[in-house]
């Protein structure tokens, strides 16, 4: 059964084995591109593994995934993510099973898949509604995309307030007279409240394929 990369599970009583059944994996048709995707933004991906070792070369192999660890216990996978944040790594964990847990939580970011189980999306810090792999490279660029547009938030706020603020408490008084009105000052703070919220909605029709 190993031979066949099925993962064997024995039921055994104190004496003898009653009864053996080999169990195999079927990756899922998005799980390749998720991976290609995945490392066509820089990342590099890692499968950690309760199965045997012959199981997980060919899971890994079928998913184009060049790293890979297995027969790993739970608190392996928290202790190897672990030893990457050590090593200087951000790392991200995905996952959606109770062994999978203490790794979610360990991890830089926790992401849990939507068909997992309660304690998984408990300890990750982001749950995906769907259990497809390939929305986990659509949030990880959404994210960025995130960022980014609060950074430009930041800077055209910042931008602002450096120019109006100023001008509104009458700096260019003593050059030229000059004082703003309060009406179009109002004007001014909610037209920058607007271009804020306006840059923000840019994101839902955003491309995150």
């Amino acid at each position: 059964m190993q031979e066949e990369m099925q993962t064997v599970i024995w039921f055994t009583d104190e004496q003898q084995a009653l009864a053996v059944a080999g169990i195999t994996d079927r990756l899922k048709e998005s799980s390749p591109q998720a991976v290609r995707q995945l490392k066509e933004e820089g990342l590099e991906v890692v499968m950690l593994t309760g199965d045997n070792e012959a199981t997980a070369a060919q899971i890994a192999r079928q998913a184009g995934i060049t790293h890979y660890r297995a027969e790993v216990l739970p608190g392996d996978k928290a202790a190897f993510v672990k030893e990457l944040q050590t090593a200087g790594r951000r790392v991200a964990m995905i996952g959606d099973g109770i062994n999978d847990s203490a790794a979610l939580a360990q991890a830089d970011l926790g992401i849990a898949m939507g068909k997992g189980s309660d304690i998984a999306m408990d300890a990750a810090g982001m749950t995906l509604i769907s259990s497809d792999l390939t929305k986990v490279p659509e949030a990880i660029r959404l994210s960025w995309l995130t960022v980014r547009t609060i950074r430009q938030n930041l800077f055209w706020a910042f931008i602002y307030n450096l120019i109006a603020i100023p001008v509104a408490a009458g700096i260019l008084y003593p050059v030229n007279g000059f004082l703003l009105n309060p009406m179009i000052a109002g004007a001014a703070m909610a037209l920058s409240s607007v271009s804020v919220v306006t840059n923000s909605l840019r994101l839902k029709n955003a491309r995150t394929r």
